[in-house]
Order: C-alpha cells, then structure tokens, then sequence
C-alpha cells in the first residue's frame, strides 16, 4: 500500500472536499472559524499539505450539512468512474 498522501484517490477526496466546501457556501475563512484553526490550515488541507483522519473528515463535512456516509459515496462513485 503506497504511504503516499498524492495518490489518485485522495487527490478525489481533496476535490470533493473542496467541491462540499463550495457547494455548501462557506469559505475556507468560515470553515477554519469552525474548526477552531487558521485559514492555513484549511487552505493546506485542501492542497493536500496536511493530511486529515476519519474524524476530521466527520466533522467536515457535518459542517457542510453532509453525513460521512454521503461524502463516501461520492468518493467511491468517482473511484468507479475513474477505475
């Protein structure tokens, strides 16, 4: 299994990510406001500097208005359309 965090697939978890966070209406400045961090974080975070946990990606996208189980289904549907 590659260590890597610039594989394909989690270049589509950053772009979904990022996708939710627009779609959703809020910024990078509100979503680090949320978080408790600094846009830096955030803007790391969705460069793929920083690497986010299950958690992370939990809350996330509860911020979105979006439950993990949807956000994995996209992720999974882009896998399949890209596979």
């Amino acid at each position: 299994m590659d260590k890597s965090i610039y594989t394909r697939e989690y270049a589509i978890v950053l772009r979904l990510m990022k996708q939710a966070r627009e779609h959703a209406g809020i910024t990078q400045v509100e979503l680090a406001k949320r978080l408790k961090q600094s846009q830096s974080f955030v803007s790391k975070m969705e460069r793929g500097d920083r690497r986010i946990d299950i958690v992370q990606l939990r809350t996330i996208c509860g911020i979105y208005g979006l439950r993990l189980s949807e956000f994995v289904q996209r992720f999974e549907k882009e896998l399949g359309a890209r596979g």
